[in-house]
């Protein structure tokens, strides 16, 4: 099938509305073709339409753009990946003294650093809102021996990102604009609000449990969060910047942004992930990795205070897809309906099956039962009238910016590991895996490990 933008549109406009969408850019690249649709409206407040230009919150998809700025350092051989951190960052320091004398930038980048780190204090709008964030990180502990697995940390790239400020004299803010924004001439997009105000720009919207959509009382995170998750733009903007690395890391002028070799190095896979269905199988530098069928596939996904985002590319095949939300029921399960039919069509293949449960598996609840507990959230398992209840509940920081109650779902098992969570929030099950190493007990669960911190009584 070609580009047919309006096959695509139709498809988007339905799929959005079965999954109640609030708004939708779909953004679909294949080679040096692009074309774009939208769906929706941009705030219920409004009743502004969504279009192929109005400006998004990419949420964590912006963790590449920041390790792409991290590769140009190192390009520059301003920057050794497996240097100890305080090379750079004499003062960086946590409570784990082991990690703080160690940790690396390839563990930041990976996601495999074993900092606990979702952290979101608010230090500030002024240009020392990095710095006084790392500050802030002191308190911060190991939760998973570094090198282990993946656990998600945001706190980590928003060390980054002081990092590259550091060694470039300039905000990180500027660093991207001038070595990533510019150069790809991407206009519009940007990190801070007052940027996204002078154009269209999305509400996020939310849910409340039996509820309709929302828009959410907070536009957008602190500044501290920028590297991590702040970046706003359109689903093309986001495949322009997947194109600088389908193309090797020279930007559509034939300015060389990126060595061949650092781009190559950011595909490669640096640690496994535990849920190897939700996002990926494996973290590189940056990017998150999988196959679809023989297709190898790189991307990010993304998640802000009431908008999604999705990014995929299909780099064999020259494809590339970007959905970007704002709010709604199933942002995912349209993702993944949507990107399924396109690589389908396009590239003749289709994202890997989710696990299911298996009836008649007997297991040892013992194993499985305690208090799993993270910054930010605390997990606790439980057996309940013969099945394994699963009870979430967000703390700190993010716990007062989102407003969430405690939730409890059920525990279905795919083997001894593997498990899928229904959550009332959820219209469909995700996988939960919980598994030792070394002895100790660890659940995986949104990209994040938590060690089990006592056992059920």
């Amino acid at each position: 099938m070609s580009l047919d933008q309006t096959h695509w549109q139709s498809r988007l406009t339905a799929l959005a509305h079965r999954h109640g969408i609030v708004g939708a850019s779909l953004a679909i690249a294949r080679n040096e073709i692009t074309l774009t649709a939208a769906s929706g409206v941009l705030n219920l407040r409004t009743g502004v339409r969504a279009t192929p230009d109005a400006l998004f919150q990419v949420g964590s998809i912006t963790k590449l753009w920041t390790a792409t700025l991290a590769m140009q350092l190192v390009d520059e051989g301003l920057l050794d990946l497996d240097a100890p951190l305080r090379r750079y960052l004499p003062d960086f320091r946590i409570a784990d003294e082991a990690i703080t004398a160690t940790v690396t930038t390839r563990q930041l980048l990976s996601h495999s650093s074993g900092i606990d780190g979702d952290l979101f204090v608010d230090t500030g709008r002024g240009d020392d809102a990095l710095a006084r964030f790392v500050e802030a990180m002191a308190p911060l502990t190991r939760v998973i021996p570094p090198g282990l697995t993946v656990s998600y940390c945001n706190a980590g790239y928003s060390l980054l990102g002081h990092l590259i400020a550091t060694l470039r004299g300039r905000t990180w803010e500027q660093v991207l604009r001038e070595r990533l924004l510019q150069p790809l001439a991407l206009a519009s997009a940007g990190t801070l609000p007052e940027e996204a105000l002078l154009h269209a720009a999305a509400a996020g919207h939310v849910v409340p449990p039996g509820g309709e959509p929302m828009v959410t009382p907070t536009w957008g995170m602190s500044r501290a969060a920028g590297p991590a998750g702040l970046l706003h733009s359109t689903a093309a903007q986001q495949l322009a910047f997947a194109r600088l690395h389908l193309a090797g890391g020279v930007a559509p002028d034939g300015t060389r942004l990126l060595s061949g070799a650092a781009v190559a190095a950011m595909q490669q896979p640096q640690v496994a992930v535990p849920d190897r269905w939700s996002l990926g199988e494996h973290w590189g530098l940056g990017w998150i990795l999988s196959k679809w069928g023989d297709e190898p596939v790189y991307g990010h996904d993304g998640g802000t205070l009431g908008q999604a985002a999705f990014l995929r590319v299909l780099p064999r095949a020259g494809l590339s897809i970007c959905l970007l939300v704002n709010g709604g029921r199933a942002p995912a399960e349209l993702f993944r309906e949507l990107a399924g039919e396109i690589a389908q069509a396009l590239a003749g293949v289709a994202p890997p099956a989710l696990p299911q449960p298996r009836e008649g598996l007997h297991l040892d609840a013992s194993r499985y039962l305690g208090r799993y507990t993270r910054v930010g959230a605390d997990i606790v398992v439980a057996e309940h009238q013969g099945q394994l209840n699963f009870t979430l509940t967000l703390t700190g920081d993010l716990a007062r910016l989102v407003n969430i109650p405690p939730e409890t779902g059920t525990l279905q098992p795919h083997d001894d590991e593997v498990f899928l969570l229904k959550l009332p929030s959820k219209p469909a099950p995700v996988p939960v895996v919980i598994f030792e190493r070394d002895g100790q007990r660890f659940l995986h669960f949104g990209g994040r490990t938590a060690p089990l911190l006592e056992n059920a009584a």
